[in-house]
């Protein structure tokens, strides 16, 4: 009887053994199992990528993380806040927003802006949120999503200045700043092309200075009316939180054109950015549907709504 109880006994501890083996390679904890947003615990899209697709969007899913573009010299779309050391704004919370929706986290870059739009980033970053122009020029070497927000591209002059009015013809000849590379300058030079929108150029023989960032421009432009500049070329919303922040400098007429912005991703990639670029524009869709883009956008533009179209 005795040996009977211990047989049974030496059974149960077996099986208990077995058990607790199972559970411990199920936990994991050891091994190459790899741990990353790809296993058990990935949300958004990368719970429904295959690691071993070879292609860019895996490998973002693999490492957990996305790295996005963005130039901190555009408030309120993307600056550095000093105090806290990180950066914010309308972009920084897009691309949040996006990493999140994919299920990674974003490291963030800050290349120049003639590098972005040139294409050939050789994967130092895998995405642009950076309030872009899908112009067909850079349609060339860049990929873009359906545009998150457009945005009136308006004339700003120093507050002393009374000679701008017309913008039709007080300006024709005039010396007005805008970034190198940008719309602004392409609009200027009547050689801004986007298939789907039309353009009317009503401002002739301007004498183009061109800045490495908008924020430069204005800074010359408040030095005094026709110090430097007669006028700046910008965005709305850059033009409105420079003012915001007590500058010498105003807003002239109705904006000059309205532009598309979208996200943007480099043909060249040594990774296929197909099924990462498709889907961006799905979660970009996703996020005009749900309302997030419009919170956004009233959020950081004093409760303008610059999702839709004019």
């Amino acid at each position: 009887m005795r040996r009977k109880r211990l047989w049974t006994l030496l059974v149960l501890v077996s099986a208990l053994a077995l058990l607790a083996a199972a559970c411990g390679e199920e936990g994991g904890g050891g091994g190459g199992g790899g741990g990353g947003p790809t296993g058990p615990a990935a949300e958004g899209v990368c719970a429904t990528v295959d690691p071993n697709a070879g292609d860019l969007l895996a490998r973002i899913c693999k490492d957990g993380v996305i790295r996005v573009s963005t130039d901190p010299a555009y408030p309120p779309q993307s600056f550095l806040n000093e105090e806290t050391g990180e950066f914010e704004g309308f972009d920084i919370d897009v691309a949040t927003e996006i990493a999140k929706r994919l299920g990674v986290d974003v490291a963030w870059e800050t290349p120049s802006w003639d590098l972005i739009t040139a294409g050939g980033w050789n994967d130092r970053w895998d995405m642009s949120v950076g309030s872009m122009t899908p112009t067909n020029e850079r349609q060339k070497v860049l990929y873009f999503t359906q545009p998150y927000y457009y945005t009136p591209a308006v004339v700003v002059v120093h507050a002393d200045n009374t000679s701008v009015q017309d913008l039709a013809t007080d300006l024709d000849g005039k010396r007005i700043g805008v970034c190198s590379g940008c719309t602004y300058e392409f609009y200027l030079e009547k050689t801004l092309s986007i298939k789907g929108y039309t353009f009317d150029f009503i401002i002739d023989n301007a004498k183009i200075s061109g800045y490495d960032t908008d924020t430069t421009a204005l800074q010359d432009l408040a030095l005094g009316d026709g110090v430097r500049l007669d006028a700046v070329i910008t965005s709305l919303t850059t033009a409105q939180g420079y003012i915001d922040e007590g500058n010498p400098v105003k807003i002239v007429g109705d904006p000059v054109f309205y532009e598309p912005l979208a996200v943007a991703f480099d043909k060249s990639a040594p990774l296929d950015p197909t099924s990462l670029v498709e889907a961006v524009d799905q979660i970009v869709g996703d996020m005009h549907a749900d309302g997030t883009l419009s919170e956004l956008s009233k959020k950081w533009f004093n409760g303008l709504d610059l999702t839709v179209q004019t």
